[in-house]
């Protein structure tokens, strides 16, 4: 039967629905060039209607070329005959493409067993009286409290909630940011994160190069510097207390501001979680956190705590635009913070992640070498290019995809792999690990 519905409500005669209805079938691609049409007396009784009216449809769409009807054969839809216009062609199923699992820096593992409380968050959402407006910019005030006491217990970073600012994750921070600094260059370390490299470029600035592993000496000309002290992504290293200074001391020395973004510190299990470089200097940095590492990627939920000679134009700028996250994700997380979801989730996954990081050490040290110390959910590791693509290609024909360091580079002449082990399954890793091994041992 064909996918039509005729409405004697409709003022239009049901000949002429039926016309429509079929014409549409075949620009759509649902009919094509070719393909039979049901004979008049069969769709007449499918459709409830008379015979007559099939056949007045019939006939329009015979005198308009749409279909054709061949002696003793039928009514074919028209196509690849003379004096037949052109029909599209079939649309093709799509091939659904098998799901590679991500073994990447940014997924994380979540504990299951406390399901409950993100559950209930949820129900309370749906009892909660939602703003009658738009909502406060600058985020829920209970939001930006909880934050702030949060920031103060496990980074160091005493500050209250009229500092916070609730933003669409760590990247809507930045751009924000961008928005309201000069229009001069923005130093990034290289190898560095991808997206705020792209961030920075589609502000219309510049990218400077920051080596990662060397101190920042000089920031002259610059916007800002981006930075993740607490665990250079990609490389994986804390930035030296000396380090730390020097960058502070040159970014007062060249008016530049530093952003810190703080992604995943909490996750350290080799040692203590380094306390946030804001807390050195709130004046010069300006600090971006986020939940998708603690909570879910798919929250898009971050905070930033910005100096207070940019607050003013950094809050102008998101009431201007408009920018805040969805209400209902706030509430949620003032209730995930207040019960304390959040800090026994990061105690589970900091636990799952220091047994995994040993089993990742003991199956590639043999082949590779570490290009920091392994903490949080990832490690990196430093290799040829050509045989960083082999394993890679073996991990993916297992069905894994595991990134390549020299993705992360610009001016940097590094490469590897970056392997995350946050997001598998623990019998996942295990294959994963098999199959990366499996193709370093080919090269």
């Amino acid at each position: 039967m064909l996918p039509v519905r005729l409405d004697r409500a409709d003022p239009r005669p049901l000949g002429s629905q039926l016309a429509d209805q079929i014409r549409a079938l075949v620009l759509s691609g649902a009919l094509a060039g070719g393909d039979r049409m049901p004979a008049s007396r069969r769709l007449a009784t499918d459709l409830g209607v008379s015979r007559s009216v099939v056949e007045q449809a019939f006939d329009q769409l015979l005198a308009e070329g749409w279909i054709e009807a061949r002696q003793g054969a039928g009514t074919w839809v028209a196509g690849g005959r003379s004096g037949a216009r052109s029909r599209p062609a079939r649309r093709r199923t799509p091939v659904v493409e098998r799901a590679l699992v991500m073994l990447d820096a940014g997924t994380p593992w979540i504990d299951p067993r406390h399901e409950a409380v993100w559950r209930r968050a949820w129900r309370e959402v749906s009892t909660a009286t939602p703003p009658r407006g738009y909502d406060d910019p600058r985020g829920l005030p209970e939001l930006r409290a909880l934050v702030a006491e949060r920031l103060g217990r496990t980074r160091g970073l005493a500050v209250d909630g009229d500092a916070v600012r609730i933003t669409s994750g760590t990247g809507a921070g930045l751009r924000h940011l961008l928005a309201v600094l000069p229009r001069d260059p923005v130093a990034v370390e290289d190898p560095g994160y991808r997206a705020a490299v792209a961030m920075v470029l589609e502000s219309g600035r510049s990218v400077r190069d920051l080596p990662a592993l060397e101190p920042v000496a000089d920031l002259a000309g610059c916007a800002a510097a981006y930075v993740t002290p607490a665990h250079q992504h990609p490389l994986g290293r804390v930035m030296p207390a000396a380090d730390r200074l020097t960058l502070l001391a040159t970014a007062r020395r060249d008016g530049a501001l530093v952003v810190e973004d703080d992604y995943d510190s909490e996750f350290r299990y080799d040692v203590a979680p380094v306390p946030a470089l804001a807390s050195l200097d709130r004046d010069r940095v300006a600090y971006l956190g986020t939940a998708s590492k603690s909570i879910l990627p798919s929250l898009r939920l971050g905070w930033t705590v910005v100096p207070d000679r940019v607050l003013d134009r950094f809050d102008a700028h998101r009431a201007l635009t408009h920018d805040a996250p969805p209400w209902p994700v706030q509430r949620a997380l003032v209730t995930l913070l207040r019960d304390g979801y959040v800090d026994a989730v990061v105690r589970s996954a900091r636990r799952t992640y220091a047994e995994r990081a040993p089993r990742v050490v003991a199956a590639l040290e043999p082949y590779a070498e570490l290009a920091g110390p392994v903490a949080g959910m990832y490690s990196t590791w430093l290799l040829p290019h050509a045989r960083a693509v082999r394993a890679r290609a073996a991990a993916e024909e297992a069905g894994f995809r595991v990134n390549l360091l020299r993705d992360y580079c610009r001016t940097a002449r590094l490469s590897g792999l970056v392997v995350g082990f946050g997001g598998p399954t623990d019998d996942e890793l295990d294959l994963a690990l098999d199959a990366l091994v499996s193709g370093l041992r080919r090269s």
